[in-house]
């Protein structure tokens, strides 16, 4: 069974889709109705812009999810049986499988965007990346540690990343590194994503999805708060307001795929990142591009 999965934050670089928007007129007119739904050119900064340009979250996460519905447009499905995306990834995921159009999906992601940037502006907060480590145990310190962090992001087996307080991520890499974990890396970002300080942009993105128009999906997404199959629309839209101040749980969602039949991956979006996530994760199973 084919599986499409979707990348998140992370996975932008200088130049994503224009060569796809050079040669297809398909692709051109999605870019164009993207600048008039967003207000700004962000193809421009998408195409000629600087790294600094596509770090900045409002301008990311947009990118991101336009360049991986360019991409998927090129490639009609490819008769996949299930989709899922890493955070963000999940909103490109919805338009795979039906749930959003495009244009409501894009402003949705701009409202995402928008309201994470000024949680992160109201509480500068942290993230670490702690590798070699087992799951259990670094949750395990993390509920020990004075202060507000957890797990946010579970991406594959001995690849956890944490999220909170930036005293309390410091004092959390400290403890994981005296238990052995290989790296405890303060990551460059200015945000607690995934993490109950995420609960503002929560209400706010909850306002604007409940405004949002969700179809019954075709085929099940696998979403990152159950990790399982989800159809409902209803069901869908609580999974995604949950998902700001909940963990992304990657590897739990790789594993129900191949429990249910998925044998072949494809990563449709900026980047490599999931292929080699999903290979950590189950190394028998086939993963490619559809760029």
């Amino acid at each position: 069974m084919k599986a499409l999965v979707f990348p998140g934050q992370g996975s932008q670089f200088v130049g994503m889709g224009k060569e796809l928007y050079d040669s297809r007129k398909d692709v051109k007119d999605l870019m164009e109705s993207a600048n008039e739904i967003l207000g700004f050119d962000i193809v421009s900064l998408m195409f000629k812009g600087t790294d600094e340009d596509l770090k900045k979250t409002e301008v990311t996460q947009p990118s991101i999810f336009i360049h991986s519905v360019a991409v998927l447009k090129t490639v009609n499905g490819l008769g996949a049986e299930m989709v899922a995306g890493h955070s963000l990834g999940e909103f490109s995921a919805l338009v795979a499988n039906g749930v959003l159009s495009f244009e409501d999906g894009l402003r949705l992601v701009s409202a995402r965007a928008k309201a994470m940037q000024e949680a992160c502006d109201a509480n500068p907060s942290s993230m670490a990346a702690i590798l070699g480590l087992p799951d259990e145990k670094v949750e395990e310190i993390c509920a020990q540690i004075d202060g507000i962090v957890v797990p946010a992001n579970y991406n594959c087996p001995g690849q956890l990343v944490i999220s909170g307080e930036t005293t309390a991520v410091e004092m959390a890499c400290e403890k994981l590194k005296e238990a052995g974990a290989k790296r405890a890396l303060m990551l460059p970002v200015n945000g607690a994503f995934h993490s109950p300080l995420m609960q503002p942009a929560q209400e706010k993105l909850s306002a604007a999805i409940q405004n949002t128009k969700f179809r019954k999906a075709m085929i099940p997404v696998y979403q990152n708060i159950t990790t399982t199959a989800v159809l409902d629309p209803e069901e869908i839209k609580m999974n995604l307001i949950k998902q700001l101040t909940g963990p992304v749980k990657w590897t739990q969602s790789v594993q129900n795929m191949i429990k249910d039949g998925a044998t072949n991956f494809i990563e449709v979006g900026p980047g490599k990142t999931l292929q080699g996530l999903i290979k950590k994760i189950n190394s028998e199973v086939t993963t490619s591009s559809a760029n």
